[in-house]
């Protein structure tokens, strides 16, 4: 059963959410991927954020671009974690646009934001959220830190 639900507002988002796929591999756990368009597709939105929960689903990683409503909205809608992923966008400002509509939500709807298509951390932060209750994944996460110090390390002493 999935433990993360990725959505994103198009297809074109893909190539940055499978950053969110990719490390959640690693740590093994199971995710769900859908286009949930917040302006397209309101009522797929609506099914999505009101039983995201029901299925199982622990974290939520939203990516959108543009005018970027789909994080903000699937967190006033369901109970659960929502981590917002700005992306720039063919019809982005700079990838600003994205970004603010994202990060500047109103008080009682959190979304956690990352970095312009920062998908990969939004996997982290996810990996992070459900490793706070198992033993396991917050054993790999230890591990994949661990792993990044070393390599780290080692950059150093090959430039010296």
């Amino acid at each position: 059963m999935a433990q993360v639900g990725i959505i994103m507002g198009s297809k074109s988002d893909l190539p940055i959410m499978k950053e969110a796929i990719e490390i959640l591999n690693i740590f093994n756990i199971k995710t769900e991927v859908d286009v949930v368009s917040a302006h397209r597709t309101p009522s797929r939105l609506m099914e999505y954020g009101n039983n995201a929960h029901k299925r199982g689903i622990k974290v939520i990683i939203a990516g959108a671009g543009g005018a970027a409503h789909l994080p903000g909205m699937i967190a006033s809608l369901s109970p659960l974690p929502v981590i917002g992923v700005p992306i720039k966008s063919k019809n982005s400002i700079d990838g600003w646009d994205s970004v603010l509509s994202i990060l500047q939500m109103p008080g009682g709807v959190p979304v956690a934001t990352v970095a312009l298509n920062g998908a990969k951390n939004a996997g982290i932060l996810a990996a992070q959220i459900i490793g706070s209750k198992s033993i396991e994944v917050q054993k790999k996460i230890l591990e994949y830190k661990k792993n990044m110090a070393k390599k780290v390390v080692e950059s150093s002493k090959k430039i010296k």
